[in-house]
């Protein structure tokens, strides 16, 4: 399961997947309600609702657009296995795929599906950032705690549980886009898809509605770890940083925090991922299907087919990927947020 960063006001960075959205804010526990209040504030004086989905949407999509190549290349690797022999599989590196790419298919290729990837990115923010408030919203009327906000457990809690369910709303309302730009990135020199709207038109014609979904299991069942991981490894590095050095710049906290709890959480969501992959790829081209027994039969053949590294294939590329995106985003987030809040209350997006 990617991860990646979220930014949030007062410099403060949140962690989540690409496919299930974590929207709950860094910070030591005791200050937690109270940092969460002041960052708010803050930036709800400095740009609308609107503004803060914009900034964030063009974030993303600059991050994504500067990561692309390592992005391709783990995807190419996820899916090696379906169709290439062992000796194919011994000779892989990234040196060697990235040239076969330039070589091959030109550089350009490098960003094969990137642009799905930014059409993705801003009705994904859009539906994560409206359900999240929603979720949170009930939650806190089922448990009574509309005016008890001072119970910290309990409101990490509902942040966590309403961060899951955005997530998982979020990614199965655009998982469609998800699949579409895995099956045009993993394309090398046979073009079956000619774009996004001719494949969303071809995949539900050969494999019907659902081949739109294949794979979805998946990304759903890693929301919940992908969450839990990337927030208590986030609050306790960030937590032991400040205890011990409480001077060092918030920024850099934010970010080295957020860099290492988004590769641990690569680390163990890595096999559901590239188990996803591989599953968002059965059929497609009208090839014949690799994996007939559901998710856990697919991890299961797997492990008996190309061992237990099998699961982990593209992860140096994902990794590479971690700290250049989330400073990427950061800084862009940054940058959009003081442009938009220069601007004049006539012409803004509040």
């Amino acid at each position: 399961m990617q991860t990646e960063a979220r930014v949030g006001g007062g410099g403060q960075i949140a962690l989540n997947s690409s496919h299930g959205g974590v929207v709950v804010d860094g910070g030591p526990a005791h200050e937690f309600v109270a940092q969460q209040k002041r960052a708010l504030q803050r930036q709800q004086s400095q740009i609308g609702t609107v503004s803060q989905l914009l900034a964030g949407g063009i974030a993303g999509a600059v991050s994504k657009t500067c990561t692309a190549p390592l992005a391709r290349l783990t995807i190419l690797f996820q899916v090696q296995g379906m169709h290439s022999d062992i000796v194919t599989l011994r000779k892989a590196s990234i040196w060697h795929e990235a040239s076969r790419i330039v070589r091959e298919e030109g550089f350009r290729a490098f960003w094969k599906g990137n642009l799905v990837t930014i059409a993705h990115r801003l009705p994904y923010s859009s539906i994560s950032f409206y359900a999240f408030e929603r979720y949170k919203n009930l939650l806190q009327n089922i448990l009574g705690m509309e005016n008890h906000r001072e119970h910290i457990g309990a409101d990490v809690f509902i942040r966590l549980l309403g961060g899951g369910l955005a997530g998982i709303t979020a990614a199965s309302a655009t998982y469609p886009l998800d699949l579409v730009r895995t099956r045009l990135a993993a394309q090398t020199n046979v073009i079956y898809y000619r774009g996004i709207w001719h494949a969303l038109r071809t995949i539900p014609r050969e494999e019907g509605v659902f081949g739109l979904y294949k794979g979805l299991g998946a990304t759903l069942l890693g929301v919940g770890p992908n969450l839990a991981i990337s927030f208590s490894v986030y609050e306790s590095l960030r937590c032991h940083w400040k205890s011990q050095r409480p001077n060092d710049s918030t920024v850099l906290v934010s970010l080295a925090c957020g860099s290492l709890s988004g590769i641990a959480s690569s680390t163990v969501t890595f096999p559901l991922d590239l188990v996803r992959r591989r599953m968002q790829l059965e059929g497609a081209g009208g090839r014949a299907r690799v994996y007939n027994t559901g998710l856990f039969g697919t991890f299961g053949y797997i492990i008996r087919t190309e061992g237990i590294r099998g699961l982990y294939r593209g992860i140096l590329p994902e990794y590479f990927k971690v700290v250049p995106s989330i400073g990427i985003v950061f800084m862009t987030y940054e940058k959009m947020k003081q442009i938009l809040s220069d601007i004049p209350a006539n012409g803004s997006f509040r």
